[in-house]
């Protein structure tokens, strides 16, 4: 199964990029994770089942270690593996 992931992190700074964003994206970039976008305002990325699953976990601790307050996500099934 092939597994879209879009997420949010706050609180947002708009003159510096606060250090949940920084985790947010260092964990993202380096996971096993095909169509990575991070963006100022939103991240997405889509993969199989068990790296978008690990990399969320991993985004929500990280992230919250970090200062993130809110983390907002939405996850949605885009089709089998191979498809």
């Amino acid at each position: 199964m092939r597994l879209r992931l879009e997420f949010t992190t706050e609180p947002f700074d708009l003159d510096e990029a606060p250090a949940h964003a920084l985790v947010a994206r260092e964990v993202i970039e380096s996971a096993d994770l095909d169509a990575v976008d991070v963006g100022p305002f939103g991240n997405t990325a889509e993969g199989d089942a068990e790296a978008v699953l690990a990399a969320v976990d991993a985004v929500l601790r990280r992230t919250l270690g970090s200062g993130a307050t809110r983390i907002s996500l939405q996850l949605n099934v885009v089709g089998e593996d191979g498809e």
